[in-house]
């Protein structure tokens, strides 16, 4: 089944990923024994250890106790389709520099991170590993990690790797612009630091890039639990998103599954964050907004303008990168403002007569809502230099499964005051309506329209 990130089901055709709701965290401790982190691992633990995996899961969001003792160079089950263990690629292919962005990081998981790339990437190819630290307080993210990187360093002469660190927190899109300005190679892969590469994970990506330098492409994720880091299959989707901005999976469009070929690369809306892209081709497209703050919305601005501006976007099927999907992210625990905020910005600069459907989506007023998205001018004057087409084209050519909301009246949110719940959509756009706890975006949205029909 497909999911967003926030846990809906969308589709029938794909896997995706079961990832956190957004719809608030519960920020008390919880004993061992409650703790998600033990409910399919951990059992045989001690009293002690349970507290210690405890505290390193709270802290960083996945099982670091585990992590710890885990081989760095462990061997991933294979997951690609067949017919991409039949491929050959050419070794002429352009050279990359892998960026690695984190910001208090378990010290296992980048050094596993390093690992899996150093192992599973041609040697020719790999130029360099731009590691980028967004002001880490991890006392181990300086000095212990400064001594893994010069011991790769001593047994891998022919590549560079470069640390960048921030001296005050950024967010998000300025670590990944930080890390693109200091590669040197052909080709720029910008992953998160809690990520293990397949096997012939580049090469794929690689030959899609040099077939044509304005494509941008993705790896297909596996998920790895975050509780005993088990690398789960997931099937080859596109990158897709809502209204709210909300990054999903989406079943690709219908040619490609009447391909009947699951290797060959797939069209998608947007890409997840992850991305690999010709260095230079991404400074001429204006590379990522420096505007976007924190966290949210970075990725499917990116996707967007990519289309509207002369390039496309693609999932390769043949490209596998196992990722960690965390129980909850200890650095923002409330994501919403960023997310809103980026999502309105985004939207202002790209979507034209449709931007106020961003608006109706997080329960916004579209006027005077009193949120600082920040100067738009020079991006807007981006949008003109580079004769990007209307955002009606993108709906209508690349991303027609978005409901354009044409017929909305009015929008608002449904309370039960002395409860304090609200009417919410429930698992999936169509589901009946559902009583839940107030958040008021997304799912909690009450739009009427010319069909009398009420919650998104």
């Amino acid at each position: 089944m497909l999911m967003d990130e926030r846990g809906r089901f969308k589709d029938q055709k794909v896997v995706a990923a079961p990832v956190k709701s957004q719809r608030g965290q519960d920020e008390q401790k919880l004993k061992p024994q409650q703790s998600p982190l033990f409910q399919g691992w951990g059992e045989n633990l001690s009293d002690e250890d349970q507290e210690e995996a405890q505290a390193l899961f709270e802290k960083y969001g996945y099982n670091v106790f585990l992590s710890d003792r885990l081989p760095l160079n462990r061997e991933l089950p294979e997951t690609r389709e067949s017919k991409c263990l039949q491929k050959k690629y050419p070794k002429d292919l352009p050279s990359i520099a892998v960026v690695l962005i984190y910001l208090d990081e378990a010290l296992s998981i980048i050094k596993r991170a390093i690992c899996s790339i150093i192992n599973r990437t041609p040697e020719h190819l790999l130029r360099e590993i731009i590691l980028v630290d967004d002001h880490s307080s991890n006392d181990d993210l300086k000095g212990d990690l400064d001594v893994y990187i010069k011991s790769i360093e001593a047994q891998n002469p022919l590549f560079r790797m470069v640390r960048v660190r921030h001296v005050e927190s950024l967010g998000l899109t300025q670590a990944r612009i930080s890390g693109w300005r200091a590669a040197t190679a052909d080709v720029v892969a910008i992953l998160d630091a809690h990520i293990e590469v397949h096997k012939e994970w580049a090469e794929p990506l690689l030959t899609r890039i040099k077939a044509d330098r304005t494509v941008v492409v993705s790896p297909v994720f596996d998920r790895v639990n975050y509780y005993d880091l088990d690398v789960v299959h997931y099937v080859p989707a596109a990158h897709a998103f809502d209204w709210a901005l909300w990054c999903m999976y989406e079943s690709f469009r219908p040619e490609w599954y009447h391909l009947n070929d699951t290797s060959l690369p797939g069209k998608s809306p947007s890409v997840m964050g992850i991305m690999v892209v010709d260095r230079k081709f991404l400074g001429e497209i204006g590379a990522l907004d420096g505007g976007m703050k924190v966290y949210g919305g970075e990725n499917v601005e990116l996707g967007v303008r990519v289309w509207l501006c002369g390039g496309s976007i693609e999932v390769v099927p043949c490209s596998k990168i196992a990722h960690i999907e965390r129980n909850h992210k200890p650095y923002a625990p409330d994501l919403s403002m960023s997310m809103k905020r980026n999502a309105l910005r985004a939207a202002e600069i790209w979507m034209d007569e449709y931007k106020h459907n961003v608006n109706i989506a997080w329960n916004i007023p579209i006027k005077d809502h009193g949120i600082d998205i920040g100067d738009v001018s020079e991006r807007k004057k981006l949008r003109e230099k580079l004769k990007c087409k209307p955002f009606k084209w993108y709906l209508d050519n690349v991303y027609p499964q978005l409901d354009t909301w044409d017929n909305i009246l009015a929008y608002g949110g449904m309370k039960n005051l002395d409860a304090n719940i609200c009417i919410d959509q429930g698992l999936f756009p169509g589901h009946t309506p559902i009583a839940f706890d107030c958040f008021n975006y997304g799912p909690q949205v009450t739009p009427y329209n010319t069909v009398s029909y009420c919650c998104s």
